[in-house]
């Protein structure tokens, strides 16, 4: 249902997420499976890299972690380092898709404005509403 192309340096990958509810993370260069994500309890229609590091929300190039979206009504965060091992779950609607998406944040504190950046996960729904978690 759902491919994506990893970057950095996860560039010869490539996730897949499908019909029999699991995610697949593939090597491109010998089409060999690498690993296999277990968990979603319905077919996975979305699946992501992740552009920053999860444990410490620090901005990064790292995509170590992935995510993925199922009409189950779950999105699931994955940490390909350690083996199959879910990292965090968010309960949602039934999902059709999902995208992280940059922006820039202005905060001001004591009157100073700090500018910098912020991703947004955006993921639709099957009742056609877009939702935003932050």
């Amino acid at each position: 249902w759902s491919v994506k192309y990893g970057s950095n340096e996860l560039l010869n990958t490539m996730l897949s997420g499908s019909y029999d509810k699991s995610v697949c993370l593939w090597d491109i260069r010998s089409s060999q499976q690498i690993q296999v994500f277990n968990g979603h309890n319905s077919c996975v229609y979305a699946v992501e890299y992740l552009p920053f590091v999860v444990n410490n929300i620090e901005i990064g190039n790292n995509s170590n972690v992935i995510c993925s979206g199922s009409y189950d009504a779950t999105i699931r965060f994955w940490d390909i380092r350690s083996n199959k091992k879910e990292l965090h779950l968010i309960k949602v609607d039934k999902l059709r898709c999902l995208k992280f998406v940059l922006s820039k944040k202005t905060k001001k504190t004591d009157n100073k404005i700090n500018k910098g950046y912020n991703f947004n996960l955006y993921y639709g729904s099957a009742n056609g509403t877009i939702h935003i978690w932050e």
